[in-house]
């Protein structure tokens, strides 16, 4: 904030006033005064001449204002315990002139002298609209935590205080208000200046005069009814300026005048006479003539007023539409909403053509202002999009919505989308990673399948082989004619063990079980390292069934001792008898099929 040594009135403060936005014009710019018309400030700040008083208003209204102000400072002191200074401050180009400022900076004062419109209002707390932007703005330039709005006459009796603090919506209402009326401003062409319109009627008609006795003895009837209908006919009916409108208002109304005294001549003429039927129709016809350009007339005002407030109406909407198409360009894509502006509202109750005119520019103004504040809100939504979600922009379709919500529920809702979004594509990927890892396992699985199925395939052709080898191994042909077989099969049998034998010499019986998995022990190359304990009930609960002696004697392994009746096998032997039984086994089967 920087203050300003200047003399109120002074040449010097002119020029400074015209050089700032100034507290005390806010409302004109709003078009809250009640005082000054928008219009009237952007003309006097266009021109650099201030509004003029008259001696009456500056002397009682102006002058006393401030003779109030100096009367209510000290009491509004006492009820601070502060001292409060006068003062005039700027901060850039917003500029305030306080009716006191304590020292401290903190507390502003601002005095309106005694209205009972006003003390009814801050009497029932509420702050007067007209006198709002004043005071935000005047907190605004001085950073004060709150400001002092006193109404009085300078007297304890009649005083009304209450506090304004400071109101972000307001400084932002404020600073909008200024930038629009400097761009409106700019373009700003000053309309003609024109007297008052005063209506005025044609030039007065004749005095009629009418003597009759019976009959008609004198009479410039015929004179005046040409006079009359010249008149008539030369009536503006052309309604384009104040002044036309006004001499159409006046011009009816003096028909009308016109009317009665040719009524009243009528009259008068026939308490004279009963029947003078020439007059009657003379003085009917400019009656007529008169009624008709009367109605005419009000008809073309009334029409004419109408088509006006219609035009001046339309240019607003015009000019609306125009900012708005400036906005969205500005924008790059038609993101404004609709802008409801009631221009029709504002010119209600207005009679003149320059406050139907004011009205609608003051309405436009704040109609901008408003737009334009929804415009800076789309462009910081669209800047946020376009910093948060610049890699998902697939997921706003509806951009064109959701930049209407305010910034920060914007923000909250792509970041919502954004994250749902990555939390759906992780868990596809991780379904995806998983069906992966099942089709990984379900090969190996195959594999795996495929190769025990082509181990199985191995074993049974391994098997087929040691079918034949266990024949001439393990079944000497004393057994395989004990099991009777058909002569041409032991034949078959016996070719098909030769083959074998060939292929398994010298010691087929040993590789055939290694190549099935089976340890061989060779007993015949060393003695079994532990004594027999295996028996032949333990070898039954391992196979699930029963073995003899005998039988096991037929396979080629003897007890290798005997305690009682018992019969004791070394443990080495039994893996030698599991094959040697799988062998027999195999074998028969091998005759079998044979």
């Amino acid at each position: 904030m920087k203050t300003h040594d200047l003399i109120q009135g002074s040449p010097e403060w002119l020029a400074y006033r015209l050089e700032h936005d100034n507290a005390s014009e806010i409302a004109a710019v709003l078009g809250l005064s009640k005082t000054t018309t928008r219009t009237e400030l952007m003309n006097a700040k266009h021109t650099g001449l201030g509004k003029e008083f008259s001696e009456w208003v500056q002397r009682n209204v102006l002058d006393y204002g401030h003779e109030v102000e100096a009367k209510v400072r000290p009491l509004v002191e006492a009820l601070l315990g502060d001292d409060l200074y006068p003062v005039t401050c700027s901060n850039g180009r917003l500029s305030a002139s306080l009716d006191g400022l304590t020292m401290s900076e903190e507390v502003a004062f601002e005095c309106k002298q005694w209205n009972a419109e006003i003390a009814a209002q801050v009497d029932s707390g509420v702050m007067p609209e007209q006198h709002m932007p004043q005071c935000q703005q005047i907190l605004m330039v001085t950073s004060a935590k709150k400001l002092i709005f006193a109404v009085g006459d300078g007297t304890p009796e009649n005083l009304l205080t209450i506090e304004v603090l400071p109101d972000q919506t307001w400084f932002d209402r404020i600073l909008a208000g200024w930038a629009q009326f400097h761009e409106d401003q700019a373009a700003y062409v000053p309309a003609e200046v024109v007297a008052q319109a005063v209506g005025h009627t044609p030039e007065s008609l004749p005095a009629l005069r009418i003597e009759v006795t019976g009959m008609v003895t004198a009479s410039n009837l015929a004179q005046y009814k040409e006079h009359a209908l010249a008149v008539f006919a030369g009536i503006n009916k052309v309604l384009k300026t104040d002044q036309d409108f006004a001499d159409a208002d006046k011009i009816v109304k003096w028909c009308g005048d016109v009317e009665d005294r040719l009524v009243a001549a009528k009259q008068h003429a026939l308490s004279q006479t009963e029947s003078i039927d020439a007059l009657f129709r003379t003085i009917d016809d400019i009656s007529a003539e008169a009624r008709r350009t009367r109605l005419e007339l009000d008809k073309l005002v009334t029409a004419r007023k109408l088509q006006v407030r219609t035009e001046i109406q339309q240019e607003g909407v015009s000019a609306m539409a125009e900012h708005i198409a400036a906005l969205n360009a500005r924008l790059g894509k038609p993101y404004m909403p609709p802008v409801p502006v009631d221009f029709a509202g504002a010119m209600k109750g207005k009679r003149s053509i320059d406050s139907i005119r004011d009205a609608v520019n003051t309405t436009l103004a704040n109609a901008k202002i408003a737009a334009s504040a929804v415009a800076d809100r789309i462009q910081a939504n669209l800047n946020t999009l376009r910093e948060l979600a610049a890699a998902h922009a697939f997921l706003f379709a509806d951009a064109a919505q959701i930049v209407l919500k305010a910034p920060d529920d914007l923000t909250m809702l792509v970041k919502s989308r954004i994250s749902e979004h990555q939390a759906a594509e992780e868990k596809k990927a991780e379904q995806l990673r998983e069906s992966i890892r099942k089709e990984e396992q379900d090969k190996l699985a195959k594999e795996k399948e495929d190769k025990d199925a082509a181990d199985l395939k191995a074993a049974e052709a391994a098997a087929l082989v040691t079918h034949e080898a266990v024949v001439e191994i393990m079944m000497p042909a004393t057994v395989i004619k004990a099991m009777n077989p058909a002569p041409a099969r032991v034949q078959q049998a016996q070719v098909a063990i030769e083959n074998v034998a060939v292929e398994a010499a010298p010691n087929p019986g040993k590789q055939i079980l290694e190549a099935m998995g089976i340890r061989v022990v060779d007993i015949t190359s060393k003695e079994p390292a532990t004594p027999p304990e295996l028996k032949l009930g333990q070898m039954a609960d391992r196979l699930g069934f029963t073995l003899t002696a005998a039988f096991l004697s037929e396979l080629g392994f003897e007890p290798a001792a005997t305690v009682k009746a018992a019969k004791l096998y070394h443990e080495s032997d039994f893996p030698l008898i599991c094959a040697a039984l799988v062998k027999r086994i195999n074998a028969a089967c091998v005759l079998e099929a044979v």
